[in-house]
Order: structure tokens, then C-alpha cells, then sequence
């Protein structure tokens, strides 16, 4: 069969798939490293991409046993859910991009807020910081937590804050999982056009006599 046949639609609807687990895999890393610099406790979008990453590598697994039997019911299942998460991923992805500098101060400060001392203390070990922002309308906050913080660095008296620390890692984390999640949400229009070409295509190793 040429391009534009039964084959050529299984072989690129399978390997669009392929692609799309591996997407999904690298948004799940992604956004489970920001959650490794404390990002998603402030950040809830992170926490939407995770699942857009594990029910982006479900819906992937289905496609894929779908294009290699060829089964109608999966094929449509697949297009319908395809088309909810393109819409849900590029409400996160756009949201990630749009995000400012503010917005994630405000997370970090009504975060910071309502963490223990406890808490605060083990975040600022894990990332050898002290203090969330020692800016003038935080400075009492500031100042108490310096005087409680343990981190190696109150040893050498460098001591950067963690909300500089958490910020740089935040901006990085953002534009990664919106500019990865932005370029591949239109590609599941791709997958959505190749399902519903391919689902009409009748299968050369069927009896020819059978229901499509």
C-alpha cells in the first residue's frame, strides 16, 4: 500500500503514539523535578501537568493497541478523549506561559504562610537557603526565620533566600512545561485526523465480505 492507504495510516498513527508517550514521560519528569525545588505546593498548574502527562501516556497506550488491531471502539474512544485533552493541555500550557514574576511571589508567600517552622526548616536544609524573601513587607517574617534556619550555608554567611532560589527554578520549570506542552498539543489534532482517516480505512487482511 502507498502513503494514503490502510499501512500508512497504522505506521504513522503508531508512531505519532510513540511520540506521545515519550511527551508524556518528559512532562512527568519535568514537572516532578520542579516539585523536587518545593514549585508545586505553591504552584498548582505543575500538579495539572502531571496528570496531563500520565493520562497523555494512557491515551497513548490506547492509541497504540488501537492502530495495531485496528479496533474501531478504541479508535473512537481515543479520538474524543484526544480532542478533551488537546483543549485541557493548552488552557495549562498557555497558563504556564502567562504566568509573571508576581503571581508566583503571591504563591510563594500564602505557601510560605502556612507551613511549621518544622517545615520551613527542612525546605531550607533541602535547598541550603534561609528565609522566603527578605523584602520590606516580609522582613519581620524574614528575620525570625533567619534566626531559626540550620542550613549549611548560615555557616559561611552566604546565605541566599529560598524564594530567589525557588523563583529561578520556577521560571525555568514554567516556560519547559509550557513551550513543550503548547508545541505538542496541536500535533493531537494530527492524531485526531489520523484515527478518524484510518477507522475508515478497510483492513487488506480482512475478509472482504466483513462489517468495516
Amino acid at each position: 500500500m502507498g502513503c494514503g492507504g490502510f499501512t500508512c495510516y497504522k505506521n504513522a498513527l503508531c508512531a505519532l503514539n510513540v511520540v506521545y508517550m515519550l511527551v508524556g514521560l518528559l512532562l512527568i519528569g519535568v514537572a516532578a523535578w520542579g516539585k523536587g525545588f518545593g514549585i508545586v505546593s505553591s504552584i498548582h498548574i505543575i500538579g495539572g501537568v502531571i496528570a496531563i502527562g500520565v493520562f497523555l501516556l494512557i491515551i497513548a497506550i490506547i492509541g497504540l493497541i488501537g492502530a495495531v488491531s485496528h479496533h474501531q471502539v478504541m479508535l473512537f474512544i481515543y479520538m474524543v478523549v484526544l480532542i478533551l485533552v488537546f483543549i485541557f493541555q493548552l488552557v495549562v500550557s498557555c497558563s504556564c506561559l502567562a504566568i509573571n514574576t508576581t503571581q508566583v511571589v503571591q504563591f510563594f508567600n500564602v505557601t510560605w504562610s502556612r507551613m511549621g517552622n518544622d517545615t520551613r526548616m527542612d525546605l531550607e536544609n533541602s535547598l541550603n537557603c534561609c528565609g522566603l524573601l527578605n523584602t520590606t513587607e516580609s522582613r519581620t517574617q524574614f528575620n525570625t526565620d533567619y534566626s531559626m534556619c540550620k542550613a549549611e550555608c548560615i555557616k559561611q554567611h552566604k546565605c541566599v533566600t529560598c524564594g530567589d532560589k525557588m523563583l529561578k527554578h520556577a521560571d525555568e520549570a514554567l516556560k519547559i512545561l509550557g513551550g513543550v506542552g503548547l508545541f505538542f498539543s496541536f500535533t493531537e489534532i494530527l492524531g485526531v485526523w489520523l484515527a478518524f482517516r484510518y477507522r475508515n480505512q478497510k483492513d487488506p487482511r480482512a475478509n472482504p465480505s466483513a462489517f468495516l
